[in-house]
């Protein structure tokens, strides 16, 4: 009962963690290779097949069921806190371009030939939006401020975790949730999705530039 309750008030949430299990248990079927490779994300695959860097947020390790667990189990705990906040269809578009904003860090920053999946990018594009959400509200960030650090830390000292996912995902979490509370009123609906596309044009360059530099 409590679950469905929790279901009904973040719905998005409630689907896209659907989605990513749906997925990871195609993943981990016999034809499980078809969803993998389809899904993941290298830099080198962006000039042909740049919907990877969305989709790679919907795969996870195939090897072990702690990598979707976990991410699982903190979306859900911060998407029942913003979703209601937010609403679901800027929820959405906060959770989608964290994870398209978490590819595009892994394009500058990361080796062109390494293949990264999970929705960590998102995570931390939540976490973001959290911290912002907490102060413009008057509250005491300090706490998400220190999980934040302590999570984004182990990507420098546990293998196989992309940072620079985690930081493209936390910057465009806080890029997007500072538009959004900077346009909390009913006129700046226009001021708000006008933000929300600067976001994404920014992201778009980025990515278009890096490209350009391999050309």
């Amino acid at each position: 009962m409590a679950f469905r309750l929790a279901a009904r008030k973040a719905p998005i949430t409630s689907l896209l963690l659907v989605i990513n299990v749906l997925i990871w248990l195609g993943q981990i079927s016999p034809l499980g290779y078809l969803f993998t490779n389809q899904f993941f994300y290298a830099p080198l695959f962006t000039p042909w097949e740049p919907w990877r860097m969305i989709t790679s947020g919907f795969v996870h390790d195939w090897n072990s069921p702690w990598h979707i667990l976990l991410n699982s189990y903190a979306i859900w705990i911060f998407g029942q806190q913003l979703e209601p906040m937010l609403g679901k269809l800027r929820f959405l578009a906060l959770y989608l371009i964290s994870i398209f904003g978490g590819s595009v860090a892994v394009l500058l920053l990361s080796d062109p030939q390494t293949p990264v999946v999970g929705a960590s990018g998102a995570l931390f594009g939540l976490m973001g939006a959290f911290f912002v959400v907490i102060r413009s509200i008057g509250g005491n960030p300090t706490q998400i401020f220190l999980l934040i650090a302590i999570n984004f830390s182990m990507g420098f000292f546990v293998s196989g975790i992309s940072w620079e996912g985690h930081l493209g995902g936390l910057v465009t979490g806080l890029a997007i949730a500072s538009v959004y509370a900077g346009t909390r009123r009913p006129n700046q609906k226009v001021a708000q999705v006008l933000g929300v596309v600067l976001v994404i044009a920014a992201l778009v360059v980025l990515t278009l530039w890096r490209i350009q530099e391999w050309i």
